[in-house]
C-alpha cells in the first residue's frame, strides 16, 4: 500500500486530508481538518516502511513529546499523536507561511536588521527548549516557518535531545551537515551551545545568502565545521558591521565554552547591535580550537594554522627555520589524521545522484528517494510551470553520501499579483497599468448608462483579486449608453408620445408651434425620427401644435346686426357697434362696415368695429305749416 494519501482521505476517524504539504526524511506532512474541533492541522505522518523501525519510531515519539512539552509563541504546538493504519502519526499548528530556507532562497542577503529580528525570534524558541532540557539538535532554516508578518516558528523536533539520554549509540552523527556543530560532527556530546552554533550559520545565511561551509559530501562539509574558520560574513556583505559580525562569528565558535552562555546571552548581545551599545562577552576568535574526531584525539591547533580573527599570526620564532618546519609538518600530521579518522568514521556508500532537473517534484522525489536520498524542496518564483523541479544540489551524475540530503528547487509558477484598479481610467491608460503590472490585456466593450465612452468599466477578474503574472486580464470599455429604437409618435396627443417616450428610455423635451391647420396638442414632428437608433436616456424633441393667436376675421357685411355680433363673438373677437346713416330703407339693420375687414387676420381677442345701417325717412314737403326742414339728414328742405 502506498504512503501517500488522497484529499478526503479520514485518519483516525477524526482527520480529514485537505492536500498534501511536503515530505521530509522520515514522513509526509498534509493540511488537514479536525473534524472534531472544526480546525485546521498539519498532520505528520510516518512512513510505513518506518514504522517498524524502533529508532524512526522513537525520533517520531520525541518529536512529539519534545513539542507538546513546549508552550511558546515561536515553536510549533502539538494537538495530538497515535498510531493509525501501521504508522503513527502527529496532529500540531498548521502554519500559514514559507520556510526561512525559501525566504533566504528568494531574497538574500537579508536587511541585517530583519536577519536580527528573525535570528531572535528563533533564539527565543531555543531558550525556551534548553529551560525544559530539550536540545533541538537539527536546527536550520528548512525547520523554520516564516509567516507574512515576519513571525518565525520553530519545527520539527524529530532528532532532539531530552536530559541526559540520547537515542544513538555514541560516536553517531546526526543532523544536518551544513548546520552542525563541530562537537556533533566528531560525535561528542551535545548541549544548548550546539544549538547556538547551528542558529549562528542560519544567521550568517540569512546575512549573506550562503552557508559558512560547502562541499561534495556530508563528510566534507563536517570535516570544515571541525577544522576550517569561516570566512566573515562582512566579506561577503558589507552591509554586515563589525559588531554584528563579531557575534555571528563568536556563535560559531569551533569550542562550545567560548561560545554565548546560552540563549539569552546570545540575544542580549543582537539587541546591543541593533541599539548600536558596545557588545558584551570575550572577543570572537572563530579559531578552530579542536579538530578531534571520534576516535581521535584531541589535539590543539597551532597558531599558525588557524589564527584568531582581528589578530596577526605569531612573530617569526627566534630559533630559525627549524622550529617553523616543525610546526608545519605537525600541523601536516594533524590534517592528515584528522581526514583519516574522518572518512573511517563518518564515510557512508556513494551512491550517484539522479539527475531530475525538468522532471515534476512527485517524479523527481520518488526517483531520490529509490536510491536512498532525502528531499528537501525550495520553492522559486520562475517562469517554468509550477512543481517543475529547476535545479538540484547536488547535481544529477555526481556522488553523495546515501541518506543525505538533495536540495530540490522548485518553480512555483511565475509568481502572482494583485489585478489593479482601473475603472473609470481611459481604454490606454488601463491597458498600460495592467501591462506594467505584468499582465496581457484582452478588451471587450459594453454599454454603460454610469461610464463614458471609451472609459473602463471593470476589469475580469476584478481589481485585487490574485492572478498569475502573464495571466490575461480583460477589460470591460464603455461603448456609452445602449442605443435603441425611437417610437414614432409623430399625429399623437402630446401625453401620449410622452408616455411612450418614456417607456423606450428616453427623455422628452416638448416645444409648441403655432398651427391653423392641427389640432393643439397634436405632435407635428420629432426628432431623432421613429424608427431610428439613439442611445438610451438621450432626449428625443417633439413638436406640438398649439392654438393661434392670429385668427381670420368672419366676414358679416350684409347681416344683420344681431347675427354679425354672433358670428365675431363665436371668433373669439370683441364687438364694438356704430350707426351709419344710409338712404335705403332696405339696409337699415345691416352692417354695412366692418374694421378689421372679413377675410383678414386679427389676434383673438382684439376689437371688430362694425357699421350698422340706419335709415330715417325723408319729410313730407306738404306737411305742416310755416315750412321748416325733413327730419333725420339735418338737411333743410327748401
Amino acid at each position: 500500500m502506498t504512503d501517500r494519501l488522497e484529499p478526503d482521505t479520514i485518519v483516525d476517524d477524526r482527520y480529514r486530508i485537505e492536500r498534501r504539504l511536503g515530505s521530509g526524511g522520515m514522513a509526509d506532512v498534509y493540511c488537514a481538518t479536525d473534524l472534531q474541533l472544526g480546525r485546521r492541522v498539519a498532520l505528520k505522518l510516518l512512513y510505513r516502511r518506518y514504522a517498524q523501525d524502533a529508532e524512526f519510531v522513537e525520533r517520531f515519539r520525541r518529536e512529539a513529546s519534545a513539542a507538546a512539552g513546549l508552550q511558546h509563541r515561536h515553536v510549533v504546538s502539538v494537538y495530538d499523536r497515535a498510531a493509525w493504519d501501521d504508522t503513527y502519526y502527529i496532529a500540531m499548528e498548521y502554519l500559514e507561511g514559507r520556510t526561512l530556507k525559501a525566504l533566504i532562497h528568494q531574497g538574500a542577503p537579508l536587511d541585517p536588521d530583519r536577519a536580527v529580528a528573525l535570528a531572535t525570534q528563533i533564539l527565543t524558541a531555543a531558550g525556551a527548549a534548553h529551560r525544559r532540557g530539550i536540545i533541538h539538535r537539527d536546527l536550520k532554516p528548512q525547520n523554520v516557518i516564516i509567516d507574512d508578518h515576519d513571525v518565525a516558528t520553530v519545527t520539527d523536533f524529530g532528532i532532539a535531545r531530552s536530559g541526559a539520554s540520547d537515542m544513538t549509540a555514541t560516536g553517531s552523527v546526526m543532523g544536518t551537515a551544513q548546520y552542525l556543530s563541530p562537537e556533533q560532527a566528531q560525535g561528542h556530546a551535545v548541549s544548548a551551545a550546539t544549538d547556538l552554533y547551528s542558529i549562528g550559520i542560519i544567521l550568517y545565511e540569512m546575512l549573506t545568502g550562503r552557508v559558512p561551509f560547502e562541499g561534495d559530501s556530508a563528510v566534507a562539509i563536517a570535516l570544515k565545521q571541525v577544522s576550517e574558520a569561516p570566512l566573515p560574513p562582512s566579506a561577503l556583505n558589507p552591509a554586515v558591521t563589525p559588531a554584528l559580525e563579531h557575534v555571528v562569528l563568536r556563535a560559531m565558535e569551533k569550542d562550545p565554552a567560548a561560545r554565548y552562555v546560552d540563549a539569552d546571552e546570545f540575544v542580549a548581545a543582537l539587541e546591543a547591535v541593533r541599539a548600536g551599545l558596545p557588545v558584551p562577552g570575550p572577543q570572537s576568535s572563530g579559531s578552530a580550537t579542536s579538530v578531534t574526531m571520534v576516535g581521535a584525539p584531541a589535539v590543539a591547533t597551532p597558531p599558525a594554522v588557524a589564527p584568531r580573527y582581528g589578530q596577526p599570526p605569531p612573530p617569526p620564532d627566534d630559533e630559525g627555520p627549524s622550529r617553523g618546519w616543525l610546526w608545519f609538518t605537525l600541523a601536516a600530521l594533524v590534517a592528515v589524521a584528522v581526514l583519516i579518522a574522518a572518512l573511517l568514521l563518518l564515510r557512508k556508500d556513494q551512491v550517484k545522484v539522479p539527475a531530475v532537473v525538468g522532471s515534476d517534484l512527485v517524479s523527481a522525489r520518488a526517483a531520490l528517494e529509490r536510491e536512498g536520498f532525502a528531499v528537501d524542496p525550495v520553492e522559486r518564483v520562475a517562469g517554468k510551470p509550477e512543481g517543475e523541479v529547476i535545479g538540484q544540489n547536488p547535481e544529477g551524475g555526481s556522488t553523495a553520501d546515501e541518506g543525505s540530503t538533495v536540495v530540490l528547487t522548485v518553480s512555483s509558477g511565475p509568481g502572482t499579483a494583485q489585478v489593479p484598479e482601473v475603472s473609470g481610467l481611459s481604454r490606454s491608460a488601463a491597458r498600460g497599468k495592467l501591462l506594467e503590472a505584468g499582465f496581457e490585456v484582452r478588451e471587450r466593450e459594453e454599454a454603460s448608462d454610469e461610464v463614458a465612452q471609451g472609459d473602463v468599466i471593470d476589469t475580469e477578474p476584478g481589481a485585487g483579486t490574485p492572478l498569475v503574472l502573464g495571466g490575461t486580464v480583460r477589460l470591460l470599455v464603455s461603448t456609452g449608453k445602449e442605443a435603441v429604437d425611437v417610437p414614432n409618435v409623430v399625429g399623437d396627443q402630446r401625453a401620449d408620445a410622452e408616455s411612450a417616450l418614456g417607456d423606450a428610455g428616453f427623455s422628452v423635451r416638448v416645444r409648441e408651434q403655432e398651427d391653423l391647420d392641427a389640432e393643439p396638442g397634436v405632435v407635428l414632428s420629432q426628432d431623432p425620427a421613429g424608427g431610428r437608433q439613439a442611445p438610451k436616456g438621450s432626449p428625443v424633441t417633439v413638436v406640438v401644435a398649439k392654438q393661434s393667436t392670429q385668427v381670420e376675421v368672419p366676414d358679416t357685411a350684409g347681416d344683420d346686426e344681431g347675427s354679425a355680433i354672433e358670428a365675431l363673438s363665436g371668433a373669439g373677437f370683441k364687438v364694438r357697434r356704430t350707426f351709419v346713416d344710409v338712404a335705403s330703407e332696405d339696409e337699415d339693420g345691416l352692417v354695412v362696415s366692418q374694421d378689421p375687414v372679413g377675410g383678414s387676420k386679427a389676434t383673438r381677442g382684439s376689437r371688430v368695429t362694425i357699421g350698422v345701417g340706419r335709415y330715417t325717412p325723408p319729410t313730407d314737403p306738404g306737411a305742416g305749416s310755416g315750412g321748416g326742414t325733413a327730419p333725420g339728414d339735418g338737411t333743410a328742405t327748401p
